[in-house]
């Protein structure tokens, strides 16, 4: 795939530098970024680690699962105006009949902290049982708050009944094997975990001075902040029984090189795997303004990824200053990176197993990575 556009070598040297020095300094003990241009890696290193070593996702995976369902739209067995409950009748209780499948992929549903063991998904029953429990919040699609993992598992139940298949392995055969994406996976067997680097916690917790800081809300505390996604929360990915699951919402396993190509099909799509008005669509079109709780931001997502835009807030959407306005991605807890720029072809990915306690840490740390990637292809000079 040719083109005009090339990486700046001293540019890519001092984001590289970036990166090792967080390992070297022992602010973080492993990390691994890629880069990728018009549909191939140009660069990758792993510091803190051996090469070719998998890392925790977590919610950057959002948008592989998005994938999945930008498919089944743009073939027409899925709409965005469906109700859930016409597809999963078990869901339709507490009157969540009203949910439809853009509301769940805009965060907008309602249930945003609504309960599910991962180790429950196997057990038809029990997760059904799940489903019908919850209750919503607020009238749905009248407000914003983040899903970190309950509207995912709404989601891939989705795809099981429409397909008839386990959706890990629709993501498999339709998507992640035409691409040559071995090392990206939602749900990896014990005996093949072994290249897996175990998650820690590093640094110290925030203070209400801090959050305040962070979100313009006095007196919040760390517990209201973090919702389910807390340190033991985010450690319980190490546990192999866990990882054999995969959460779709937060249990993603890959290489940065993998997610880098994963963000390169989805601004070329050179397997012709998606319908091209729904890609576009998907990638392109902020459904989702409402603001965000913890911020005040408006949230400019999309339907399964967020849009970088071009207002006063892009700081908060985590994806830096230096990409354009149609950049998109979906970064993951504790400080993992991950997006495209449709403008420049480049995607960036950046992973680490030092989950900062402190959130205003990695998310400095991943702004200053992400603006010197987002630079990658302006001449020196």
């Amino acid at each position: 795939m040719s083109t005009a556009r090339t990486v700046d070598p001293d540019r890519l040297d001092a984001l590289m530098e970036r990166a090792r020095r967080e390992v070297e300094a022992g602010t973080i003990p492993a990390c691994q970024l890629a880069v990728a241009l018009d549909g191939e890696v140009v660069a990758e290193a792993t510091f803190g680690a051996p090469e070719g070593s998998r890392f925790h996702g977590y919610s950057s995976g959002k948008a592989v699962v998005a994938g999945a369902v930008w498919l089944l739209l743009g073939e027409g067995a899925l709409a965005l105006d469906d109700r859930v409950a016409d597809h999963i009748p078990e869901f339709g209780t507490h009157d969540k009949d009203r949910i439809t499948l853009e509301q769940v992929l805009l965060h907008t549903s309602g249930f945003p902290r609504a309960p599910f063991a991962t180790l429950d998904w196997n057990d038809r029953d029990v997760r059904l049982a799940r489903f019908s429990s919850w209750r919503t919040n607020w009238e749905p699609g009248t407000r914003f708050e983040y899903h970190a993992t309950s509207a995912h598992w709404v989601l891939v139940e989705l795809i099981e009944r429409v397909t008839g298949q386990d959706w890990r392995q629709f993501l498999v055969e339709r998507l992640l094997d035409p691409l040559g994406l071995e090392d990206l996976r939602f749900g990896v067997a014990p005996e093949d975990q072994g290249d897996i680097v175990d998650v820690v916690t590093v640094g110290e917790a925030p203070t209400a001075a801090d959050l305040e800081a962070l979100t313009g809300i006095a007196g919040l505390d760390l517990a209201a902040f973090q919702g389910e996604v807390t340190d033991e929360m985010l450690l319980t990915f190490n546990q192999p029984e866990v990882r054999a699951v995969g959460s779709p919402g937060g249990g993603l396993i890959t290489t940065a090189a993998d997610l880098a190509l994963w963000y390169q099909a989805l601004l070329h799509d050179p397997k012709g795997l998606w319908d091209p008005a729904t890609l576009a669509d998907s990638t392109g079109h902020v459904r989702c303004t409402f603001r965000d709780p913890m911020t005040s931001a408006p949230v400019n997502r999309s339907i399964g990824v967020i849009i970088r835009g071009d207002d006063d807030q892009i700081q908060m959407r985590g994806l830096g200053r230096t990409v354009s306005a149609r950049a998109f991605g979906h970064n993951g807890a504790g400080g993992q990176v991950a997006w495209g720029d449709p403008e420049t072809g480049l995607s960036f990915v950046y992973l680490t197993n030092g989950l900062d306690r402190h959130p205003l840490v990695h998310g400095r740390r991943g702004a200053a990575l992400a603006n010197r990637a987002g630079l990658l292809t302006t001449p020196a000079g």
